[in-house]
């Protein structure tokens, strides 16, 4: 449903995603995990297209030189160049790090912003899932964003995403600073979000602990490398892995 290939990112002369490969099929739930700085959310910029708005606004600024190579597919068809926007006319839609609701606006103003590409019917079905799939959020949808909790926004953003009528979402690192009780209830609802709504999703994190448990197939980055994938099984049997990731 949605690969990357050979997918090399350079910030000046500085390697972040290096020959990176990556595949996520239909109804899926892929991991990808790592340490701080070893490529995780460029990754997901370059999956979603933002990558490319960075580098025209660096370009513009004079700033730092972004360079783009590789292959972005989906559904079969090369979306390298793809605008983010069109990509998340296609199907593809990010839900960014560390939240990024508009803090000015209420629970509502902020999912029916996320809906806007959606149709009226779409957009009423999906408000109505959201408040299902995050009851918090039904109680709180007068609430001024920037007075939600870390994990309320959390739902905020997820559910601002699924407004979008994703195909494909990819989380970026929605576990950042949540209470493990809040990081096991977002993963179960991410879990139920794929049973129910079909969607193909991909989760970056640096803690893998609570992320395991729901994925199909995960890949572990390494300064910009993926140096390694598999099953959830046979990651979870892999020494390195358990050693790394979970302290066993």
């Amino acid at each position: 449903m949605l690969e990357a290939s050979d997918l090399m990112v350079f910030y000046e002369n500085n390697l972040a995603l290096n020959n990176v490969h990556i595949r996520c099929d239909r109804n899926q739930i892929v991991g990808v995990f790592g340490a701080n700085s070893a490529g995780k959310s460029t990754l997901m910029h370059a999956l979603s297209g933002i990558v490319l708005d960075m580098q025209k606004k660096e370009m513009m600024a004079g700033g730092e030189r972004i360079t783009v190579a590789g292959s972005v597919r989906y559904q079969e068809k090369e979306v390298m160049t793809v605008s983010p926007s069109r990509r998340a006319k296609m199907g593809i839609v990010l839900c960014p790090e560390r939240r990024r609701i508009f803090k000015e606006s209420t629970v509502l103003e902020n999912l029916k912003i996320g809906g806007y590409l959606a149709s009226p019917s779409q957009a009423r079905e999906t408000l109505a899932y959201v408040f299902e799939v995050f009851p918090a959020l039904s109680r709180l949808k007068n609430r001024i964003g920037g007075f939600l909790s870390g994990g309320e926004q959390q739902m905020l953003a997820i559910g601002r995403a699924l407004m979008a009528q994703p195909k494909i979402l990819l989380l970026d690192e929605p576990l950042l600073g949540l209470s493990p009780l809040m990081q096991a209830m977002l993963m179960r609802t991410t879990r139920e979000i794929r049973d129910q709504r079909k969607i193909s999703i991909i989760v970056s994190e640096q803690y893998a602990r609570p992320v395991f448990p729901i994925v199909d197939y995960a890949f572990i980055l390494e300064n910009g490398s993926a140096v390694l994938e598999g099953t959830r099984e046979a990651l979870m049997d892999n020494p390195d892995v358990r050693s790394a990731y979970f302290g066993v």
